[in-house]
């Protein structure tokens, strides 16, 4: 009887206990027999042989991977470092441990290479101004390689551009001609349009003289308000007296 009892607490101790493993909700257990994989085991408790079966865990959570900076010569021949983030997820756990040794290491290896000969294929100002375009571009890359190792990489990201210090100077004359540009063609645009009212202005006061006469009384009078001794009688206001004083009897009739 003592046999007996002595012998299951031994096979508890030593069989039952050690095969028990626990995966986490975020993980998948693929168990191998022999090296042979011959299930994959779902979050929870679960009870593998011991000795006999191993289980290794695989994370099924997206992966935030920072690519370092790397030295770039753009298509117009400017060197720029730029770095990248890039967000992956193991989607099937048998091929991310069958298909690849290091899955991190192998995509943080083909993203820096990936993210150089993108780059290179575009001038600086498209990098500057088609980041989403690059990013799209960098992410179907990498997907294609990575979909054998059971990966998928759903964003690529460009977070830092480092430019020389004589490019940046050279852009930032660059901008200020610019902006100067757009301000002389406003000004000449409100120049031009200044003289299509002015214009305008004219032909009216062509077919009505008495309006310049008017526009000058307006004028001396703001003059006025500002209390000067001194008020500038046009000349023609003189000889327009009459005029005025026609129009003022022919309305009256």
């Amino acid at each position: 009887m003592n046999f007996l009892l002595l012998l299951a607490i031994a096979i508890v101790v030593f069989i039952v206990l050690p095969g028990f493993r626990v995966v986490q909700q975020y993980e998948k257990g693929v168990v191998f027999f022999f090296g042979k994989i011959v299930s994959v085991k779902e979050p929870g408790l679960t009870w593998i042989i011991p000795y006999f079966q191993w289980m290794k865990k695989v994370d099924l959570r997206t992966v935030t991977l920072p690519v370092p900076p790397q030295k770039i010569i753009t298509k117009d021949n400017v060197s720029v470092d730029i770095s990248a983030v890039a967000y992956y997820k193991v989607i099937d756990p048998v091929k991310s441990i069958v298909a690849i040794a290091n899955v991190m290491s192998a995509i943080d290896q083909i993203a820096q290479t990936t993210v150089r000969n993108i780059i290179g294929r575009f001038q600086l100002d498209e990098v500057l101004s088609e980041r989403d375009t690059i990013n799209k571009e960098i992410g179907s890359v990498l997907d294609t390689h990575t979909e054998p190792w059971g990966v998928i990489v759903s964003v690529v990201e460009i977070k830092d551009i480092e430019l020389p210090e004589n490019m940046q100077r050279a852009m930032a004359k660059q901008a200020e001609a610019e902006r100067e540009k757009r301000a002389k063609i406003i000004a000449a645009e409100g120049e031009l349009l200044a003289s299509q009212k002015l214009g305008e202005a004219a032909d009216v006061i062509a077919k009505h003289p008495i309006a310049l006469q008017l526009r000058n009384l307006q004028t001396m009078a703001e003059i006025s308000v500002e209390k000067n001794s001194t008020i500038i009688f046009p000349a023609q206001i003189m000889s327009t007296i009459k005029e005025l004083n026609e129009l003022i009897d022919s309305e009256s009739k």
